[in-house]
């Protein structure tokens, strides 16, 4: 059995035309008419690769290098063995994703998976729903009734557009996804597995049992974002969901009913988002963060990894812990637990009699 590799480069550059993309220095007798045809790891490379160096974890495979090129930190060019064409550049990984994306423009939007043109036999679009020109519809995907959908779309296989959503140009609606009561911009990428515009979690609770609370707005998406697979977000019940343009969500992330998420946010894998939570532009939330209902995240504000948020963090703010509080006391308190439990760890003596039995 062969072992095919899904990415094939677009084009190849020449290690001149690298530096011109990425405004890198070549070092000195690099050979400028080099073809680089690939991107690869520092240690993997080979001649006709590009790899690049700015970490000093992997400092150690530079002398071993076999790349055709790479883009290095000023901090490691001179460590670099004779030989290695070198090309420095204050930010080489930003640099390389530069080239990467050169090369294989293919893999920043996922395509049709069934190689379709136009609207597979397969698929069942409503009579009432409107498609533009260019828009790909896998087989088994649904279109409901006054669906729209924007030219160069692309809806994968057992993908649900329901009644009435809006899609926008140039997107890519994953395989198995579901959309309902959502309002989508141009450019955004949903994953596969994501359910979008379903019910929020709303019930009034009481003793003789608990009544469901309409959930009436719905999900509004803007242009650029991109939303990781398995990935929830409820529609609006008395207000509309909001996702801001760029933002980017990672994989199973739940985002509840009424939250407003703003401009080039970051939210990583498992964060949980509970309903009428607000996060300005540019907040970046952590692996596995959960943010209470009714909470305001500043702009620009961070949560680190598996926090708990249940107040207010003012702009620019760099929050963690459980509870979530000021980095700073944060960092002060695990000193402090750590200090306490050392001592305790150090002086305690095991009693033989001190034990379930007593």
């Amino acid at each position: 059995m062969s072992e095919p590799f899904f990415f094939e480069p677009a084009t190849t550059l020449t290690v001149a035309e690298i530096a011109r993309l990425t405004g890198a220095e070549p070092g000195p007798g690099a050979p400028l008419d080099r073809v680089i045809r690939d991107v690869a790891t520092l240690d993997q490379a080979g001649p006709s690769d590009l790899a690049f160096l700015e970490n000093p974890r992997y400092a150690d495979a530079l002398p071993r290098s076999r790349a055709g090129a790479c883009l290095i930190a000023p901090r490691f060019a001179a460590s670099a063995p004779a030989g290695l064409p070198v090309l420095t550049v204050r930010d080489p990984h930003r640099a390389f994703v530069a080239v990467a994306r050169a090369l294989y423009p293919s893999a920043l939007r996922p395509v049709s998976l069934f190689g379709s043109q136009g609207v597979s036999p397969g698929a069942s679009v409503h009579p009432a729903a409107r498609l533009e020109s260019g828009v790909v519809v896998d087989p088994g995907a649904v279109v409901g009734p006054g669906a729209e959908i924007g030219t160069g779309t692309v809806i994968g296989p057992t993908a649900v557009v329901g009644p009435g959503v809006r899609i926008g140009r140039d997107c890519a609606i994953g395989a198995g996804c579901t959309l309902t009561h959502a309002l989508v911009g141009d450019r955004v990428i949903i994953h596969p597995g994501c359910r979008i515009g379903q019910d929020g979690f709303g019930y009034v609770m009481g003793a003789g049992g608990h009544q469901k609370v309409p959930q009436l707005r719905r999900v509004i998406i803007q242009n650029d974002v991109e939303i990781g697979a398995g990935t929830t977000i409820d529609r609006g019940g008395t207000r509309d969901t909001v996702i801001g343009e760029g933002t980017k969500i990672d994989n199973l992330v739940q985002i509840g009913h009424n939250v407003l998420i703003g401009r080039h946010c970051v939210i990583v894998a498992q964060t949980g988002i509970s309903g009428s939570a607000v996060l300005e532009d540019y907040v970046v939330l952590g692996a596995r963060a959960g943010v209470n209902n009714h909470v305001v995240i500043g702009e620009g504000a961070q949560v680190a990894a598996v926090s708990g948020v249940n107040s207010d963090i003012p702009r620019g703010e760099r929050w963690g812990g459980v509870p979530a509080k000021p980095a700073r006391a944060w960092m002060r308190e695990l000193r402090a637990i750590n200090r306490l439990a050392q001592s305790r760890g150090g002086g305690d003596k095991t009693d033989p009699s001190d034990d379930d039995r007593h």
